[in-house]
């Protein structure tokens, strides 16, 4: 028989099981604030992907010990928060429970629990009403921080200790049931990018015919090629290399009838996206350059080490659409077929040697020169065989990136079900089986 329920006075969770009580954060936990003083803890904790985990102090850029004193002391079961830049990540997973003791950053918001219910059930409420967006309603200033006055007043339920257990004890079986399954889809995902980029990697150096003599490149990182391949840089195909110019823009995509510039991840796929750009702002349309052009690779000459040199081909005109100063768009000469070269340059051998030539004041944003970029040599089959492997490529390619979508959408519904599934106990509209 169904529970009795009743209004809970909440507007994001609606009606809760009679019975079950409702107090604000302030009633429920006292915030954390235990500066590590004299270096007494060295145990460095850090929020990723919603889990508290081990870093280690000795790696965190070069810093020394002391600069540690700032941070927070916490205990096994404080509940953590990162409730900066509300405005900019709405993507982040931002609540954590602590297995251990050790220290955050005091960036961090860290609550103890004061009152009889679960510190595990609270992590769940908390949770919940992350994955539900509630914290992005709450924040304020230019970068939507959120501080422990501005949370103090958030209404949190509170059932039945014994209840509590159980929705705890139920919760933390499926969702280890489900985060198995997750890791396993992910790992799975992996492996097929892994043989894509073989095949890719395969075909550019080795061609796709079997049973042919082959020769040495004469290029350390290529290896052996096929006898009758050339070897020619890309300063002798590419015809011209033109960046667009920065400018400001919102964070909406261009819609019909607006300009667009394009973000560096329109071709952190290794493809071109078109949708992954921004609108400019009217007052800047003005100064917009480059339109993106068809039969063109579009390149990222900043990004960070892994992705430095990333690249997508373009196969028709974008009017609307601009390039920022940190791409590029590769012309080529006539008669080149801009599809084989799109191919080479997302080969496992071109990327490490664009990844190792790369370099900047920062570790994570890394540069590579024009000159570097032309520099690259590329195995060269006659224009026939060019046809072949592209060809080839393009079905290969396209089976395997069928898989990976199908193992998109898989693991985007078991994300969505634990969401819902968490939601739906914590907040009583489910009761945990008998």
């Amino acid at each position: 028989m169904a529970r009795a329920m009743k209004d809970s006075g909440i507007e994001w969770i609606g009606e809760i099981p009679e019975g079950w009580g409702t107090n604000t954060a302030f009633q429920i936990f006292t915030q954390v604030k235990n500066k590590n003083e004299g270096l007494k803890e060295q145990n460095l904790l850090s929020l990723s992907y919603g889990k508290i985990k081990r870093k280690s102090i000795e790696t965190v850029g070069g810093l020394l010990p002391e600069n540690f004193d700032g941070y927070n002391i916490i205990e096994a079961d404080d509940i953590v928060l990162r409730l900066t830049d509300l405005q900019n990540d709405q993507k982040s997973l931002r609540v954590g429970i602590s297995p251990e003791r050790g220290i955050v950053t005091s960036a961090y918001l860290t609550l103890r629990n004061r009152s009889t219910s679960l510190p595990e059930y609270l992590y769940y409420y908390l949770h919940a009403f992350d994955i539900s967006k509630g914290f992005y309603g709450m924040g304020a200033g230019v970068r939507q921080g959120l501080n422990w006055d501005g949370l103090k007043w958030l209404k949190i339920l509170t059932p039945p200790v014994p209840e509590q257990e159980k929705i705890v004890s139920f919760l933390d079986a499926e969702c280890a049931r489900i985060d198995a399954v997750i890791e396993q889809t992910r790992a799975s995902i992996e492996e097929y990018k892994k043989l894509k980029q073989s095949v890719i990697t395969q075909a550019v150096t080795k061609g796709i015919r079997p049973g042919r003599k082959m020769k040495d490149s004469g290029v350390e990182w290529i290896g052996v090629v096929p006898e009758e391949w050339a070897i020619i840089r890309l300063q002798h195909i590419a015809a011209a290399i033109e960046s667009g110019t920065s400018v400001n823009a919102g964070q909406a995509a261009a819609s019909v009838g607006e300009l667009g510039v394009l973000k560096t991840s329109c071709v952190s796929r290794f493809v071109f996206l078109p949708e992954e750009n921004k609108s400019v702002n009217k007052d800047e349309e003005n100064r917009v350059s480059c339109p993106v052009r068809k039969n063109t690779i579009i390149v990222s000459r900043m990004n960070t080490p892994e992705l430095v040199g990333a690249c997508g081909y373009v196969s028709q005109d974008y009017d609307n659409l601009f390039l920022p100063d940190r791409l590029w768009q590769v012309h080529f000469k006539p008669n080149t077929n801009v599809k084989y070269i799109y191919y080479w340059l997302r080969s496992a051998c071109v990327r490490n040697y664009y990844s190792s030539l790369a370099v900047g004041t920062s570790s994570s944003m890394q540069n590579i020169s024009q000159d570097q970029f032309y520099h690259a040599c590329c195995p060269f089959p006659a224009a026939e065989e060019q046809k072949e492997i592209v060809a080839f490529l393009d079905e290969k390619c396209n089976s395997i990136d069928f898989l990976i979508d199908m193992k998109s959408k898989f693991l985007a519904e078991l994300e969505s079900y634990k969401k819902s599934l968490i939601f739906e106990y914590v907040t009583g509209k489910k009761e945990v089986p008998k």
